[in-house]
């Protein structure tokens, strides 16, 4: 840590000495929470929303067809129930009565303007390819909403969740809708300053029963360093991931706050650029897996809060494949593998090439980054690593400016998500196959694997698919994650769901203390 920012934390927390302390006594009486996030949302439109902060936001202002619960498990939200009348045919009844924020009544109409607007290719949705096998919507009645599919697609209704947006609202709104949304979810949006914070009030009207608090802040906080500091002196009620391992002692120690852990789906890799000269060579990127001690990492950098993963999939997920390609530490093979790719050591430089390595500006990744650096320097790359916030960060990914990255899945749950990762129709904007990756036999299996409705079947399909991608390599897998989740202790009723999904804020109570 350099001298700036420690002199700059020094008076930020002398700073907050002179806070009086009824100013956390008032926040505990407005019976209003305030969470730390690390980066601005991008986007508050489910239609275009596509990061993890946006996401974490949007679930709390609106609703899909179906939702997960605490398990993953998926059900009903704005349908009351929903049935198949034939292999390509969903039908979902809506509750009666449900209103947007703005008082009008969410019906069928406003389910069909979301879809369509979505499959519209002027729009740029870059959800566009999760619903492409749409055919056709009806709306026989206010209450009921008909999808007819092109062909059988077996993830159809794990892709339900998308938020629904109200027509009018959105045609009104166009492109601002995103930074002032209107939802029927269980808060209502009422501010964000970028780079400060983003203000949720409780929906009074909503359909499951008003929440148990008034609102929600979210304070913007880049620096974790700060974000202890604030927790600690009582100004942030709740820190969820990213939480830098070292930390978490610090907070065991602390009696005014308690820690919660779960299993997640959160899974962490890095990703090349297929485009690259250096980085399309399989042994290159073969060379850089083996450059990586994920289990060093794993123990001594995350403090065991992920585990090491051979593959995207958790162990219990249905589709779970345990025979994949290991990519195990090992600096000597990753050195053999650089000289048959036709990369020795130069002797004027010392080095075989350089890479840049694109990541946020978040601590733990930071730190993180530093490690890979100096793995690859051992045999022999050298590695710069480029910093920014998350916005410009998640832009670059998108668009395909960089070499090497390193991002989070969160929430992984069909198989099917590896069309969006991997198939050739995928690229951005209709899709996150960020490193540009092509397999025309991949492709095949990735359409076969959304028509077949049998589950086994299923299963062998996405078998092959998770073989083929461990093999030719476009993402380093690198672990799964431990959720956690830091709160003052009067805090009660919130749970950690696997998808990092915060609705449960809904259903909390903050005691006095």
């Amino acid at each position: 840590m350099n001298l700036h920012k420690i002199s700059f934390i020094v008076i930020y927390f002398l700073l907050l000495s002179f806070i009086p302390a009824c100013s956390i006594k008032e926040a505990e009486e407005s019976n209003i929470i305030t969470i730390a996030i690390e980066s601005n949302p991008t986007n508050l439109d489910p239609r275009f929303s596509m990061d993890a902060v946006s996401s974490k936001v949007t679930r709390l202002l609106f609703n899909g067809l179906v939702k997960r619960d605490e398990n993953m498990r998926l059900i009903p939200d704005l349908a009351e129930k929903w049935e198949m009348t034939d292999d390509v045919t969903y039908l979902f009844h809506l509750k009666k009565g449900i209103k947007f924020h703005n008082g009008i009544e969410l019906t069928s109409k406003d389910v069909q303007y979301t879809y369509e607007f979505i499959l519209d290719p002027a729009t740029k949705s870059p959800k566009r390819g999760g619903y492409d096998r749409i055919k056709e919507i009806k709306t026989p009645d206010d209450y009921s909403v008909i999808f007819i599919l092109k062909e059988p697609f077996a993830p159809f209704l794990d892709n339900m969740t998308l938020g629904i947006v109200p027509e009018h609202s959105a045609k009104e709104k166009g492109t601002d809708f995103g930074s002032h949304p209107i939802g029927s979810g269980p808060f209502i949006f009422k501010e964000w300053m970028q780079d400060e914070r983003v203000i949720l009030s409780a929906n009074n009207s909503y359909f499951e029963g008003r929440p148990n608090i008034n609102g929600v802040i979210y304070k913007i906080i880049p620096d974790e360093t700060i974000r202890v500091l604030e927790l600690e002196k009582g100004d942030i009620d709740l820190l969820m991931n990213p939480i830098t391992p070292d930390i978490l002692p610090r907070f065991e120690k602390n009696p005014e706050l308690k820690i919660i852990k779960n299993t997640g789906t959160n899974y962490s890799y890095i990703g090349f650029n297929l485009n690259d000269p250096i980085l399309k060579n399989l042994k290159v990127r073969q060379a850089i897996a083996h450059a990586i001690d994920r289990d060093g990492i794993c123990k001594y950098i995350l403090k065991g809060l992920a585990k090491k993963s051979d593959g995207i999939l958790t162990a219990y997920n249905w589709a779970f494949e345990p025979d994949l390609k290991n990519y195990d530490y090992n600096p000597e093979l990753s050195k053999k593998l650089l000289d048959e790719a036709g990369y020795p050591v130069s002797k004027e430089t010392g080095i075989r090439f350089k890479l840049t390595f694109k990541t946020s500006q978040n601590e733990l990744r930071k730190r993180i980054a530093e490690v890979f650096q100096e793995q690859l320097r051992k045999a022999g790359i050298e590695m710069e690593i480029r910093t920014y916030e998350w916005g410009t960060f998640f832009s670059d990914i998108k668009s395909g400016n960089f070499q090497v990255f390193s991002l989070t899945w969160v929430g992984i749950s069909d198989p099917d998500i590896f069309h969006y990762m991997f198939h050739s129709s995928s690229f951005p904007p209709d899709g996150a196959n960020r490193v540009r990756y092509s397999n025309h036999e991949i492709d095949s299996l990735l359409e076969v694997g959304r028509k077949t409705l049998q589950q086994e079947k299923r299963k062998e399909i996405y078998s092959k698919i998770q073989k083929t991608i461990s093999d030719e390599l476009p993402y380093i897998n690198l672990w799964h994650s431990v959720n956690v989740a830091v709160m003052k202790k009067n805090i009660e009723g919130f749970i950690l769901y696997p998808d990092e999904d915060m609705i449960s804020l809904k259903d909390i109570n903050i005691k006095p203390q």
